[in-house]
């Protein structure tokens, strides 16, 4: 009998629709590991695909009711017209939520991609800190050293919120909708740990350079006035010797 066959059709689509609901759409995802959430994006991808691939039955199923009810008396039009109808749109927006959800899983994985990127970008940065920190931990020579020492420290210091922002916004996005929350609130904590204790010890250290300018200055500046103070002295002994003066005859300071 056709009706039998295309009801059996019917209702086969229909529960191929209600376990793929069943299984990407009305399970509930807990995504702790990026490995989980890569697998359910490509998961998800894999069934959008197979549920367009079903188009082509469902335009079989349909083509057959619709060539079965041209021919049949009417009594039997309106039953498989209405399981049609209710194919069709089960399809349709099976088809429509599936799309939508690999759509969303897609966005947020690349969502983690891009903080762990903006993440490596600020550790690489904060690297240059900390060997920039070292390499100012003894700075020798005079003013001039160490305020090119201190310039080079300010500069790197002079580095944009901009990517910190992001991370903050990335971060908050993911973690509101409870994906990979625990990763990444543990990421987030060491690394703003390790932004503080650099920023602190990076204004310690510009303080503390700064204050070794100014002893070098001052020690520039004895040493200058002692220089000039022996240029004289010194000029005054060769002027004694060149006039043979005897020494208990000049001032005491020049004895």
């Amino acid at each position: 009998d056709k009706t039998v066959s295309l009801r059996k059709d019917l209702s086969e689509m229909h529960e191929w629709i209600t376990q793929a609901e069943e299984e990407y759409l009305e399970r509930d995802f807990e995504y702790k590991t990026p490995d989980e959430l890569q697998k359910a994006v490509e998961e998800l991808k894999r069934a959008k695909e197979e549920a367009l691939q079903k188009e082509v039955k469902v335009k079989l199923i349909t083509d057959s009711v619709n060539s079965f009810i041209a021919k049949a008396p009417p009594a039997a039009h309106e039953a498989l017209k209405k399981e049609l109808d209710v194919l069709i749109t089960s399809y349709q927006q099976l088809c429509s939520r599936l799309n939508g959800k690999w759509k969303t899983l897609e966005e947020v994985w690349a969502c983690w991609r891009e903080l762990l990127s903006y993440l490596d970008a600020e550790n690489k940065w904060l690297n240059e800190i900390e060997r920039k920190l070292k390499a100012t931990e003894n700075v020798q020579g005079g003013a001039e050293e160490i305020s090119e020492s201190l310039d080079s420290l300010e500069r790197l210091m002079r580095h944009p919120e901009d990517n910190r922002n992001q991370i903050r916004e990335l971060a908050q996005t993911l973690t509101d909708g409870g994906i990979l929350d625990e990763l990444i609130n543990e990421k987030l904590e060491k690394f703003n740990t390790r932004w503080e204790e650099l920023q602190q010890e990076a204004v310690r250290r510009q303080k503390s350079l700064e204050q070794s300018i100014q002893s070098a200055q001052e020690t520039d500046k004895t040493l200058r006035l002692i220089q000039e103070s022996l240029a004289v002295i010194d000029k005054q002994l060769t002027a004694y010797t060149a006039d043979r003066v005897d020494a208990a005859q000049v001032p005491q300071e020049a004895q």
